[in-house]
């Protein structure tokens, strides 16, 4: 090809831009808005036929949103219809499917998200409830007879059968495992609960009841009193999966293909096969000799009497109320009634009069708990009262909670005085603060002081329910006129106690009442308290999680730093966090708050001695091992401070602050980056000692900008100079998100920014025109691009529209106070000719390079990157000259030359230059359009 000259075309920005804008149409109010939903009313004739039948038509009409695409299918879609056409049985068990999902729904929502589920205190129980002790279990043992494919003559032979099976199973049909370590009889129980399922899948139904029995009587077994708690909540899923099992399965023989159970079914819904088995399994358990499996697997099975009665759930709650009178242990007993106020709330939450009853029949009892058989109990294993009274509050916290939910005020006043006439009642004032609306603690704050006075310690000590009456007051106030006194009752307790651990887990609660109520004196004396309890014989070392703890509550109540580091103990207290794992997680904390709620710039000294002290906490944990997401975080945290630092027009004091943070976050590469975007006097010396080369270019370049922007001319030719040296550094593959990947497509990114950059950057009266751009041409040239890339002829695209927007006589944009190019040349002659000798030869670059790729493995690259440059030449080149028109001629054959051209594309493109030719000026085109085939592959 043969070398053409370049003649820029001369542009009128504003009058562009004025042609390209939008025209401004005044939309009055309710008219079209485009982020409006589109209703459209759609009108549908289906056509119905039956064998058998007449056609029939019917129509509809419905108003939504529509999709167009699913409108072409004209609201069918063939997949759906060709699963629905290959599996007959989704039709009949999606029914079943939709309305289990539905009664789900309606279940869970019986009981609203304001009552805390059993689930979220399961967890709580089985970390809480250990033991190191031996433990025992007894394992079914099963027998082929309770198979699924044993098949007898008679339905009555069946029964008989499986009665056999049931007796056979209480008559010794079991293993006893001895000596269980924890893990080891927990691992059990989940094995229990597994075979469970696996029998019933398998249709092993009496199999199923035996193995619930079998762990329903493991719940009679108080040898290893410590783990009971834990014992229940184990073997309370098994009853549970059992329960949800047994009802499913009732629920499937009540749906057909003609009908499903509606949400609220009632009995008479149910047909008679269901109702059948529904009575045979209460049949089946009824036949439970011992008490204690009894209850239980009735009272998981409980949901079930809806298929049979609309009252039989109100009726069965009562009678299993008054079983539960005949368990003699008061700790197993207590379980049971627990158990029975859970599923009560799960099916029958408005049979309040049934649950009320179950806590009055606990209260009648409650004194066995200091009877003369527990008390003997107690020695034989060798337990303290004090540590066996908690064994009881997971199961009464939840009975106070269920008999609490949405109770009227009188209710819980009528509980609360009987609470009082019983003796040794702290156990019960615990449960009672603990599930009782936190308001209604609240407001009764001096009369529970008064009852925690009157409570006998030796039990159930003071400090716990100081605590939990604290739990109730940070999320409800006090009368204001007691508070004070509140805070002063707590505290004398709370400061006597010699126990560091217990101590700190009553001290944690109340810092929180202290901070919502009072002023930083008062704070300031707890802080200095804890300080003294926690720091003798090191305790604060055991109680990291509530001494952290202490520290959230303090900077979530006090937003304005002034104020908390003025705080006289506050500093000293963060010296207790002696791990680094722990005071770095204590620093974190508080600068989130800080970047979170500081709205204003500060230069308070205090604050800013305090917050360095900080974030060098945080830098300094830093070291090879550190994850790079962490790394992340603290520069975030540390950028999020630096970024609030100001010191106004004080420039001394600004910069010495950005000496010292330099120094002293020297480890982390983002806070680097962010003082050198503060500080220009630390490019040249900071941005060369970073690692990241493609975060090294986008400095320099950044400073450049800068510099421009404040004037300083020659600084930012330093800059941009230092970037242009810096280019041939870049690797051919760099480290993204510890991937390697090719570099080209990120420096062609790097170099389209410089070049729109490098546009209003003045020429340096001592260097020659347009210096810069040819340093820059010249490192181009000089790099090692690869062999499959055309991003070398991009970048050189990119700098043909560069050198064409240098060559009008106004650029598009400026920087105010700054000379760029058009005013010092002012249109001079040799300063264009110069532009359009490096136009030509960036030109010669681009034509080279499109000759190489004449071979059948570049064609369509060849295709591309010629329309490409037609394009370029349409957009930036003045085609009335003839060499420059012909070149563009040529490009546009070159680029259909074999029929590896996008036809779409050309189209558009041929229609545009039709169009821009009947603009004012440009009649020229329409003789290019004329020149310019549109070829058909062959």
């Amino acid at each position: 090809m043969a070398v053409f000259p370049w003649h820029s075309r001369s542009r009128n920005y504003k009058a562009e831009f004025a042609s390209c804008r939008l025209e401004a149409v005044p939309l009055e109010f309710g008219d079209y808005h485009p982020l409006k939903p589109i209703t459209v009313t759609e009108s549908k004739t289906k056509k119905v036929s039956r064998k058998g039948s007449t056609s029939s038509t019917s129509s509809s009409s419905s108003s939504s949103v529509l999709d167009p695409l699913s409108s072409v299918l004209d609201g069918t879609d063939p997949l759906s219809m060709f699963a629905a056409t290959a599996d007959p049985a989704a039709t009949v068990t999606r029914p079943l499917d939709s309305s289990r999902k539905r009664r789900d729904r309606d279940e869970n929502s019986i009981v609203g998200s304001d009552f805390e589920p059993w689930a979220n205190k399961r967890g709580e129980i089985l970390a809480r409830y250990t033991t190191t002790e031996k433990l025992s279990i007894n394992l079914f043992m099963g027998s082929e007879k309770g198979k699924a494919g044993t098949v007898t003559s008679a339905m009555s032979e069946k029964v008989r059968t499986r009665l056999e099976e049931l007796d056979d199973f209480e008559e010794g049909s079991q293993k006893e495992l001895l000596n269980l370590t924890q893990q080891d009889y927990v691992n059990r129980i989940e094995e229990l609960n597994q075979s469970l399922k696996d029998a019933w899948a398998s249709d092993q139904k009496v199999k199923a009841l035996k193995i619930v029995i079998q762990c329903s009587k493991l719940l009679s077994d108080t040898s290893v009193i410590q783990f009971y708690p834990s014992k229940f909540v184990l073997i309370t899923d098994i009853l549970d999966t059992f329960g949800k099992l047994v009802y499913e399965r009732i629920f499937s023989m009540c749906v057909d293909n003609r009908s499903v159970l509606p949400d609220h079914f009632s009995p008479e819904n149910v047909n008679d096969t269901a109702k059948e088995t529904c009575l045979n399994w209460f049949f089946k358990i009824a036949s439970i000799r011992e008490l204690i499996p009894r209850f239980y697997v009735e009272a998981s099975i409980l949901k079930c009497n809806k298929f049979l009665s609309k009252t039989g759930i109100s009726e069965c709650l009562p009678r299993l109320t008054c079983m539960i009178r005949g368990i003699g242990d008061p700790l197993v007993s207590v379980y049971a009634r627990a158990y029975l106020c859970r599923v009560g709330m799960e099916v029958a939450p408005h049979l309040k009069e049934s649950l009320n009853k179950n806590f009055f029949d606990f209260l009648l009892t409650f004194k066995q708990i200091h009877g003369d058989t527990v008390q003997n109990q107690l020695v034989v294993q060798g337990v303290e009262l004090p540590s066996y009274l908690p064994l009881y509050s997971p199961a009464m916290d939840w009975i106070f909670q269920c008999i609490s939910y949405h109770a009227p005020e009188a209710l819980l006043t009528e509980m609360m005085d009987r609470c009082k006439k019983l003796g040794n009642n702290a156990l019960l004032l615990n449960s009672v603060m603990s599930a009782f609306r936190a308001e209604f603690i609240a407001t009764r704050s001096m009369d529970f002081i008064g009852m925690i006075k009157e409570c006998d310690e030796s039990g159930f000590p003071k400090h716990l329910l100081f605590r939990s009456l604290g739990l109730n007051l940070a999320l409800a106030d006090p009368p204001e006129g007691d508070r004070l006194q509140i805070l002063n009752e707590a505290w004398k307790v709370i400061t006597k106690l010699k126990n560091p651990q217990d101590y700190i887990n009553c001290a944690e609660v109340w810092v929180e009442y202290t901070c919502k109520h009072f002023t930083k004196r008062e704070v300031n004396t707890v802080l200095a308290d804890v300080i003294k309890h926690m720091t003798p014989d090191r305790a604060f070392e055991d109680s990291y999680p509530q001494l952290h703890s202490i520290i959230k509550k303090v900077i979530a109540h006090f937003h304005d730093f002034s104020v908390l580091f003025s705080v006289e103990k506050f500093l000293p207290f963060l010296d207790m966090f002696q791990k680094e794992s722990v005071r770095v997680e204590v620093c974190k904390c508080i600068m989130e708050v800080f970047i979170k709620h500081q709205q204003e710039p500060t230069k308070d000294p205090v604050i800013l001695n305090a917050l360095l002290h900080v974030c060098k906490t945080m830098h300094d944990s830093v070291n090879a091992l550190t994850l790079e997401d962490e790394k992340r975080m603290l520069a975030y945290l540390i950028n999020g401070f630096i970024k609030m630092v100001s010191f106004g027009r004080d420039f001394e004091q600004q910069l010495s602050f950005y000496v010292e943070a330099r120094s002293m976050f020297c480890n982390l590469e983002p806070v680097l980056v962010q003082l050198i975007h503060a500080c220009v006097a630390y490019c040249f010396i900071t941005i060369p000692s970073l690692v990241g080369i493609f975060t090294r270019l986008n400095l320099y370049l950044h400073s450049g900008q800068v510099a421009l922007a404040n004037q300083c001319l020659s600084q930012a030719d330093a800059f941009f100079k230092a970037a242009i040296s810096l280019i041939p550094e870049v690797p051919k593959m760099i480290n993204i998100d510890g991937k390697m990947r090719p570099s080209e497509s990120f420096l062609l990114e790097f170099l389209c920014n410089f070049f729109s950059t490098l546009l209003i950057v003045p020429d340096h009266p001592e260097h020659g025109v347009l210096f810069l751009v040819r340093e820059l041409l010249n490192v181009i040239q000089d790099y090692t691009w690869e062999d499959s890339s055309d991003d070398k002829i991009r970048i050189y695209t990119c700098v043909l529209h560069l050198l064409s927007a240098m060559s009008q006589e106004n650029y598009l944009y400026h920087i105010d106070k700054v000379d760029s190019n058009d005013s010092l040349y002012g249109g001079d002659s040799k300063f264009l000719a110069e532009n359009n000798k490096l136009c030509e030869t960036v030109m010669a670059q681009i034509l080279e390079h499109l000759k190489t790729l004449a071979k059948d493995e570049a064609l369509k690259r060849q295709s591309s990157l010629g329309l490409s440059f037609f394009n370029s030449i349409l957009a930036h080149g003045d085609l009335r000259n003839n060499r420059l028109n012909q070149l563009s001629v040529n490009l546009w054959h070159l680029a259909q030359r074999h029929g590896c051209a996008d036809t779409r594309t050309m189209v558009k493109t041929l229609e545009y230059i039709k169009k821009r030719s009947k603009q004012p000026d440009m009649g020229h085109l329409t003789e290019l359009a004329l020149r310019l085939p549109l070829q058909t592959r062959t």
